[in-house]
């Protein structure tokens, strides 16, 4: 009779124990792929970019940059809208860097802080989507 009553636990806390983990790994698998998707491919971040040539102007400090931007959008309609907006694009642009030192430039920190700033601006003037991320291409300070 103990033995019986040992046997049955034994199997049901097994049997718990394997829908335990079965459950885990079909949790994880499902919610691995819905973050992987959500990710747009390299092809899909190309599609919804826009360049900004090569922008010459001065400084707050008398120096001089030569600055071109990589705009990532969120979709097809933000690409196509900022593209319009090609000249506000660029007043923008020049307007932030006339009030920057050269000193406030160098660096990783700030070239990431004109990223952060210039994104933010631009999303203000944005209706069809959003910035998701402003990349550098090309700086050259004089």
């Amino acid at each position: 009779m103990k033995n019986k009553l040992l046997t049955i636990m034994l199997i049901l806390l097994v049997s718990i124990t394997l829908v335990g983990v079965i459950a885990v790994v079909v949790i994880m698998k499902f919610t691995g792929d819905e973050a992987a998707s959500n990710e747009p491919t390299i092809d899909e971040i190309i599609e919804a970019s826009v360049e900004v040539p090569e922008i010459t102007t001065n400084l707050a400090s008398g120096d001089f940059i030569k600055i071109s931007f990589t705009i990532q959008t969120d979709s097809k309609k933000a690409k196509e809208e900022l593209e319009k907006r090609n000249f506000q694009v660029k007043n923008i642009i020049i307007t932030e860097l006339s009030e920057l030192k050269s000193e406030e430039l160098e660096g990783k920190a700030g070239k990431e802080k004109l990223q952060e700033k210039l994104k933010t601006r631009f999303n203000s003037i944005m209706q069809k989507g959003t910035i998701e991320k402003v990349y550098i291409t090309s700086s050259i300070l004089q």
